[in-house]
This record gives C-alpha cells, sequence and structure tokens, in this order.
C-alpha cells in the first residue's frame, strides 16, 4: 500500500494512563548523512543485481541470485515475466532508460495471459495489473495498457463466480474455471487501487464497482466492537474464523481503504479506514515488555487469540501515520526499530510477548522502509530515514549473493545463512522505497506519489514533455 500524499485529521489525543501516552517527541537523525550519495548506491546495486537477471533469468519470475538459476511463481512451467514487470517503474524512476525499454519491449513481443492453468487472484493482480499499469503511465505505451485490461477481465471472472462478488482465491486465465473460495481480507479486498486506475484509464466502470462490493460485503460484517475476522468464504459469504488480524490475511484489505480515499476521493471508505484503525487501536494494541504490538484476537470480544506478529504488520505504523493517527504510528514503528537493532533483520514472525523470533528465516521483507516512508513525508523528520538506512545496509551485507538478493534461511547465525530466492517484489517494493527517500528522485512528486501495496506508482510521476 504506500499512498503518501497525506489527507490528514488531528491525533487522537490519549492523554493520562493509556496505551499511547508519554511518547517523547522523535528527534532529528542522521544529519551528517549524504543522502543522495546514498540513493546514488541503491541505484548502482539495482541495476547490478538487474544485470543478472538478465543474463541468468531474462523473461522469468524469479532469480534464484545464490545458484544462478530460476523458478516459476505463478503456475509452473508458464513464466510470466514476474521480476521484470515488478521492476519497471523502479527502472524508470531511476532513469534506467535502456533498461526500461527492453523490459517494455519484452513485454509487448512476449507476454501473454493465455495459458490455461491457475494463477492466484490477489498476487497476479497486485503484482501484474498493477505493475503494466505503471509502466503504462511511465511511457503511455498503450500495449501496456491493454495487457492489463486483459488480465484484469480474466481475474474479474473469479468475482463474477460468487453470489456475493467475493473473489475466489484462484481462477484459470484462459477458461475462468475457479476454485479455493476459502480465502481472507487481504484476497478479496485488494483490488481497488488498481481496478479504479484501470477504469479510470478505460472508460469502464466495472473495475472499480466489482472491488467495492467485495470490500463493503466484509465490512457491513463488522463486530460491535469494529474488527472483522480475517477468513472468509467466498460462498456463504460468512467469516469462516474469529481472528482479527492487522497482518497475515488481512493487511493489505486496510491499506486500500484509504488508498481508495487518496486516489478516488471515496468518502465511505475514508471513513471505514478510521473506523477500523480506531477499532486496532481500541482492540487489538497491546503492550508487551514496553513494545507496542497488534497480535490477533477475537473480533467480537477483543480477546487475544495469537500472540506471533509478522513483519508484515510494520506497514500498519505507516497507514496509521496517514490516517492521522501519528503518535500511535511512530510508537509501532519503535517496535520495528527495536527488532531490527536487536536481530539486525526483522524477524519474519515474533512471539510478541517475548520479542523472540519464532522463526529464523526471512523473505527480503519491505514492510519496515514502506512503514518509515510514509511517516517520513509527513514531516521529513530524518529518523526515519535513519531506520530506513540501516534497514538498507543490513539487507546489503546480508542478503547479497553471486547473481542477485537473496532470502535467508536462518538470521541467527554469522555470517547469516542465505537461501536462494528472489522475491519479485524485492524490484518493485524496498529498492523503490529506499531510493524515493534517500535520492528524491526528479520523476517523482512526493506530495502527490501513491503507490498501491506492492510499490507500484498509481499516481505522481513526473514526466517531462
Amino acid at each position: 500500500m504506500r499512498t503518501l500524499s497525506l489527507h490528514r485529521r488531528s491525533a487522537l489525543a490519549l492523554a493520562g494512563g493509556g496505551l499511547f501516552a508519554g511518547l517523547a517527541p522523535l528527534p532529528a537523525f542522521a544529519k551528517s548523512e549524504d543522502w543522495a550519495a546514498l540513493g546514488a548506491d541503491v541505484k548502482a546495486e539495482f541495476k547490478w543485481a538487474w544485470d543478472h537477471y538478465v543474463e541468468k533469468a531474462w523473461g522469468k519470475d524469479e532469480i534464484n541470485p545464490v545458484s544462478g538459476t530460476s523458478q516459476s511463481f505463478f503456475i509452473q512451467g508458464h513464466d510470466l515475466g514476474l521480476s521484470l514487470v515488478e521492476a519497471l517503474d523502479t527502472l524508470w524512476i531511476m532513469e534506467l532508460d535502456e533498461e526500461f525499454q527492453a523490459g517494455v519491449d519484452w513485454v509487448k513481443a512476449n507476454l501473454s495471459f493465455d495459458i490455461d492453468g491457475y494463477a492466484q487472484v490477489f498476487e497476479t493482480n497486485i503484482r501484474l495489473v498493477g505493475g503494466l499499469l505503471s509502466a503504462f503511465l511511465a511511457c503511455e505505451d498503450r500495449v501496456l495498457l491493454e495487457k492489463a485490461q486483459d488480465l484484469a477481465d480474466r481475474l474479474l471472472k473469479a468475482f463474477d463466480a460468487s453470489p456475493h462478488g467475493l473473489p475466489y482465491r484462484y481462477v484459470n486465465l484462459k477458461t475462468g474455471a475457479v476454485r479455493d473460495p476459502e480465502t481472507n481480507l487481504a484476497e478479496i479486498g485488494t483490488y481497488i487501487t488498481e481496478f479504479g486506475v484501470l477504469g479510470e484509464l478505460t472508460g469502464d466502470e466495472r473495475y472499480f464497482a466489482a472491488a467495492k462490493k467485495a470490500m463493503m460485503h466484509a465490512l457491513n460484517m463488522r463486530s460491535p466492537i469494529g474488527l472483522m475476522a480475517a477468513n472468509i468464504h467466498a460462498e456463504t459469504g460468512q467469516f469462516i474464523s474469529r481472528n482479527a488480524s492487522i497482518d497475515v490475511y488481512a493487511d493489505s484489505f486496510y491499506e486500500y481503504l484509504w488508498d481508495a480515499w487518496e486516489l478516488f476521493g471515496d468518502e465511505e471508505l475514508k471513513l471505514a479506514a478510521e473506523e477500523c484503525l480506531k477499532a486496532m487501536i481500541d482492540h487489538q494494541g497491546k503492550r508487551y515488555e514496553g513494545l507496542l504490538w497488534f497480535p490477533m484476537v477475537d473480533y467480537e470480544t477483543g480477546e487475544v487469540t495469537n500472540t506471533s506478529q509478522t513483519v508484515l504488520g510494520a506497514y500498519l505504523a505507516g497507514l496509521l501515520g496517514q490516517a492521522g493517527f501519528k503518535a500511535e504510528g511512530d510508537d509501532f514503528l519503535k517496535t520495528y526499530e527495536t527488532m531490527q537493532a536487536r536481530f539486525l533483520i526483522v524477524p519474519e514472525s515474533t512471539d510478541v510477548t517475548t520479542a523472540q523470533p519464532r522463526t529464523l528465516r526471512t523473505g527480503l521483507r519491505p514492510e519496515v522502509a514502506d512503514a518509515a516512508l510514509n511517516l517520513w513525508q509527513h514531516d521529513r523528520n530524518d529518523r526515519y530515514r535513519a531506520i530506513t538506512a540501516t534497514h538498507y545496509r543490513n539487507m546489503k551485507a546480508s542478503s547479497k549473493a553471486a547473481y542477485g538478493y537473496t532470502a535467508l534461511r536462518d538470521i541467527s547465525t554469522r555470517p547469516m545463512t542465505q537461501g536462494d530466492n528472489c522475491p519479485g517484489y524485492w524490484w518493485s517494493e524496498q529498492m523503490k522505497y529506499y531510493f524515493i527517500m534517500f535520492a528524491e528522485p526528479k520523476r517523482i512528486d512526493i506530495e502527490r506519489l501513491v503507490l498501491s501495496t506492492e510499490a507500484n506508482v498509481l499516481r505522481g510521476f513526473v514526466r517531462s514533455s
């Protein structure tokens, strides 16, 4: 999610002995840092990794940077150029124009979605539909828009198959057949930014309407304390768990409520975003050993049901800041800053009661940088840049392999034990967050910038005439 143009209201004034009381003002950090030089370093590392992708995995979904091999992501044996599509707008922002054009040319010549295989609707939308749209907005080559629309039309079949307009998890891209109705908030509610922009560009209102209908179905089932269960059934339309979650199964649903306001001025979803975030603060925010966490709770009672929190949850710090809950956002980011200081790489999953890792592997996660970027936009305090600089340098020290950057198998070893995969989102997300925050690139208007949950630029490009 990553919307940066802020329509903000005053942060909650929680006085006295409340959960968020007594927060010290954020200090200025790292005044001696040469941010432009750090941005140049990010660009150099991105270009280095891109050259290896071109050499070892051109047109493949993901590169395995240790072995120099590749792997499919959506449909085994049918690569859709995932990393290439995800990288396009980052290449453009970094003014790597030859590399950008080579990628666009590959898409125009090779990318087809007429495949008899099941693709995950949510992932396909945020990664490929979003990636194609942002590339189109960068260069205005209509073939990119046509391919985005073709893919979105195939994904709409998953919405149409449900009596409630809740998309099934998987759709056959060729036949339109669907499967897996047991789904979740993230997978039914992370479409409105990409579908809405597509609708504006094509004049077709079906996309926005389908996305909003699915979101409203879930929102209308909120409990009396304002929470939703994370898991839902596309056929019955009913919740199939009692767990309210801010991260796994739910995260980008909440991001896209606010994005609908930022991009399209949807007042109804803006109000829903504020109400949902207030309910999270009131019923999920818990302190353990001085750190603020948002563990899973029963959506009707607020009772804690699971004491794990993933690194994915860091996004919420930025979203809270965007929606006017700045103090709470800073407080939650402090939790992840503490985890970063302790472990260098934030654990994939943490037991909130002990602040100890539940797993030692991690997947090159971008959410801490995402949150820091959103909060930095609020007041340009270099504290957020400093947190992000540490995030970048720790990634560079631990994940750089022979042919790119890789996920890690064990963050507790020294040196950390590397895995052998670069997830597609690495090309779209953290490297873009780093570059925007450090370099302040001339092709981005930060005040207008709206990023999708996959960090695809959906508003805010600056194009020369």
